[in-house]
């Protein structure tokens, strides 16, 4: 039984592409290669979140605690994250303030405790608004004077690490 002949020319290829594959790939690094310069770039601003003042969700008494409801809105265009909610001793009476009906009613009677979210915080998405329950976060003193019944409390709060 007779072979087929390969023909010449085939070998002569086979080498030709077994040669090329160097000089292309060469000519490949060369041409993708990296390089270096300058360049410059400029970022946005971050503006502050707005926490709404905040008034107790329940009647106050001496002895007792109340939930504070608030909004917390981010006008950034990137989720902002807040760590804790504290006391914003720079706003009305160290914090805390009480409707003009009830002007006998002292605010060193309030206390609130720091919130964190159980340590995890509170993740605001990008321009929105988060509502934030503080589950018992007021209380007011047992020493607290009857001009306080009935009295509307605002709590000024701000974000912290």
């Amino acid at each position: 039984m007779m072979r087929p002949r390969m023909p010449r020319r085939m070998p002569l290829a086979v080498l030709l592409v077994i040669l090329a594959l160097p000089v292309g790939g060469a000519a490949f690094a060369y041409w993708s290669g990296s390089g270096s310069g300058a360049g410059s770039a400029t970022s946005g601003t971050t503006v502050a979140v707005t926490l709404s003042p905040v008034t107790s969700v329940a009647a106050l008494y001496p002895g007792g605690q109340t939930d504070v409801v608030l909004a917390v809105s981010n006008p950034n265009a990137s989720p902002v994250h807040i760590g804790s909610l504290e006391l914003d001793t720079g706003q009305g009476t160290l914090g805390f303030a009480v409707d003009a009906d009830h002007s006998g009613c002292a605010t060193s009677t309030l206390s609130f405790t720091t919130q964190t979210n159980l340590g995890a915080g509170w993740t605001v998405p990008a321009n929105d608004t988060l509502s934030v329950t503080l589950t018992n976060a007021l209380v007011m003193g047992v020493g607290a004077a009857n001009a306080c019944q009935g009295a509307t409390t605002t709590v000024y709060l701000a974000a912290g690490p």
